[in-house]
């Protein structure tokens, strides 16, 4: 029988995808103002009312379609800034979720279409998170980091706005698929600044786009899926305190995912943990994983 577009052919079954989240207030501020999420999706049917027993009917749900990973990161300073990284997270959610036949179906002819779904979900999140904070002064100008990757075999689909970061290791290389959003990554940009000189500028922490903020410029990336792929989805809690070659490194020995997830959290706090630390460690794995 043929494969259908929507079922890809040699699709990563779901002991073949090992990963972990994990979320940490880090050792200088009180409150946690960051949230990830790892979900998986499905076709799926709710029973209202039957005379058949739950068993029989088997599991309602078919087997993954695909995974999502988002990270969001309040940003430091702002009112809300815990909400503001909730609220996008649950705004991307329900749009992802009212959009899931595009996912199902999705094929070579639909795929700029599905790109610019992504995209406006994120729109959809600034605009969730700029309502919530003029509906409520106590949370007025809070604003969030956002880092989404939404993988649909054999492709990965990124949007991102702020300054957390998604990096891949392929082939022992190290790649970083997203962009800071920051004024001194522009400067980069403009050639006004080195990138040595912009690590030690305090422009290095301000934000020009975020999720709440005057301006969001979601950034967008399709690049494809491979097996032995790894990758991480992390806050700047992580990147202030650990280097390229040292996420290089830790996800190049990765035994589990969230063995490698708990080094680098535990890496970022042991250096001093000056800001909220999230992370998503993934893989794909031929084998289950160990």
């Amino acid at each position: 029988m043929p494969t259908r577009p929507s079922e890809p052919v040699n699709q990563p079954h779901g002991h073949q995808v090992d990963v972990c989240g994990l979320t940490h207030a880090g050792l200088v501020r009180s409150e946690n103002q960051d949230h990830f999420l790892i979900a998986t999706l499905h076709k799926s049917m709710r029973v209202i009312q039957t005379s058949m027993p739950e068993e029989a009917l088997g599991d309602l749900r078919s087997p993954s379609r695909g995974y999502v990973f988002l990270v969001a990161d309040g940003v430091g300073g702002t009112p809300g800034g815990r909400d503001a990284s909730r609220t996008a997270l649950r705004a991307i959610v329900d749009y992802v979720l009212s959009a899931m036949d595009l996912y199902q179906q999705l094929d070579e002819d639909i795929e700029p279409e599905f790109e610019a779904e992504l995209r406006r979900s994120v729109e959809l999140s600034h605009e969730a998170v700029l309502q919530a904070g003029d509906a409520d002064e106590d949370r007025a100008g809070m604003a969030t980091t956002l880092t989404m990757v939404c993988f649909r075999w054999p492709k990965a689909y990124i949007v991102h706005v702020g300054d957390s970061r998604g990096y891949r290791l392929r082939n022992d290389q190290l790649e970083l698929l997203t962009k800071d959003q920051t004024m001194a990554q522009a400067m980069i940009d403009a050639g006004a600044l080195s990138p040595e000189q912009a690590a030690r500028s305090r422009l290095n922490h301000i934000l020009y786009s975020a999720i709440g903020a005057t301006r969001a410029e979601p950034y967008s990336v399709t690049t494809d899926a491979q097996w032995d792929d790894r990758m991480l989805i992390c806050t700047d809690g992580i990147t202030k305190h650990i280097s390229d070659a040292e996420i290089r490194e830790a996800l190049r020995g990765m035994t589990t995912a969230e063995a490698t997830a708990r080094e680098l959290l535990q890496l970022a706090l042991d250096r001093g943990g000056s800001d909220n630390t999230t992370l998503i460690v993934g893989r794909l794995n031929r084998s289950s994983p160990g």
